[in-house]
């Protein structure tokens, strides 16, 4: 498992790195502007940068996707599954759904299925706890914990289902 370090860069923001496998080290800079830095190093003088890129938010979205997604989401989805009885999914709202264009609190998700409505993706951001006063529409994407019973009722409720 690699060990990943994080070391706060008072007044430029935080680096986060990792002894690479061949004797390098790699790691990111998240500047306080929002920038990005991709880095390389010697493992023996982690400050003597041998190569920088920086990366505009788009760029950084798209490496991210390049290497795999994020260990954040790995180990969300790992957590799950080392629960007994929690089940996670995400469920895509179709433009059938009896919801689509309703608010979340309209399902009565909760109540109805005995799962949870925990985020929302939309346009590719997360909306972390979303309300029942959230707008919910046609191509979201649910994300919905509770027992495997629970989270499959819940999917066939948003599909139009009983």
């Amino acid at each position: 498992m690699v060990k990943l370090e994080e070391t706060p860069l008072p007044g430029v923001g935080v680096r986060h790195d990792f002894d690479g496998r061949f004797g390098k080290r790699v790691g990111v800079i998240t500047h306080r502007d929002g920038r990005r830095e991709i880095f390389v190093s010697r493992r023996d003088d982690p400050d003597a940068c041998g190569q920088s890129i920086v990366l505009s938010d788009e760029e950084a979205e798209a490496m991210a996707d390049l290497l795999g997604g994020s260990t954040i989401t790995r180990h969300v989805s790992r957590l799950s599954q080392d629960i007994e009885g929690l089940a996670m999914d995400w469920v895509s709202l179709p433009g059938i759904s009896p919801y689509a264009g309703r608010l979340l609190g309209d399902t009565m998700m909760r109540t109805r299925t005995g799962a949870s409505i925990v985020a929302i993706m939309r346009d590719g951001h997360a909306v972390p706890a979303p309300g029942p006063e959230f707008p919910l529409r046609a191509g979201d994407t649910l994300v919905v914990v509770g027992t495997p019973e629970g989270v499959v009722r819940a999917a066939n409720l948003l599909n139009g289902g009983a």
